[in-house]
């Protein structure tokens, strides 16, 4: 299986969100996963990679063009991009599952872009895992749920779309679910 993760280059972030991404990183190469992200030596994005690799995961960056000095070396497969919507459009296409670790507005497009092209796509088969750490992401599911609710809403496939969860426990367990469908 393949898995996108979106997630923060953010460097010094406290442990709460970083070991996270070690256990996501884990969890992907114990299980002969691929891991699939955002490609850059930095932050959140490379103790996933870090910890993915460790674990034996195939690893696939997918970068724009303008990163490539930040890209990490951990890569098996880097693949670069003419910029962040090529690169958003890449990302889909590989990915059997997503994960949204906590991050800054790269993430949120991120998650949102991919979720706009499940509901237009009818996708149903695919979902987005986001782990809302501290409550991160509160308020972004709360409007995402008004949206869905609201006469705006043109189907009902988007609450089938994404999952939210608050613990790595719970990350993992959605995981599973996904692994063992297919």
């Amino acid at each position: 299986m393949k898995i996108t993760v979106y997630c923060s280059s953010k460097s010094n972030l406290d442990n709460k969100y970083t070991s996270t991404a070690v256990e996501l990183g884990r969890w992907i190469g114990s299980n002969k996963h691929e891991l699939v992200y955002g490609g850059v030596n930095a932050g959140m994005m490379h103790i996933l990679a870090q910890s993915a690799h460790d674990a034996g995961a195939s690893i696939t960056g997918i970068i724009p063009e303008c990163f490539t000095s930040r890209a990490d070396e951990l890569n098996d497969t880097l693949e670069t991009t003419p910029g962040l919507n090529e690169r958003k459009a890449r990302m889909y296409a590989l990915a059997d599952a997503f994960v949204v670790l906590p991050g800054g507005l790269g993430t949120i497009d991120e998650w949102v872009s991919t979720l706009s092209a499940l509901v237009v796509d009818c996708d149903t088969r695919r979902k987005i895992i986001v782990v809302n750490i501290d409550g991160i992401f509160d308020d972004i599911a709360a409007q995402l749920n008004r949206v869905a609710a609201s006469p705006f809403a043109r189907n009902s496939t988007m609450d089938q779309c994404y999952v939210i969860v608050d613990s790595i426990t719970n990350m993992i367990n959605e995981l599973n679910n996904i692994k063992n469908c297919k």
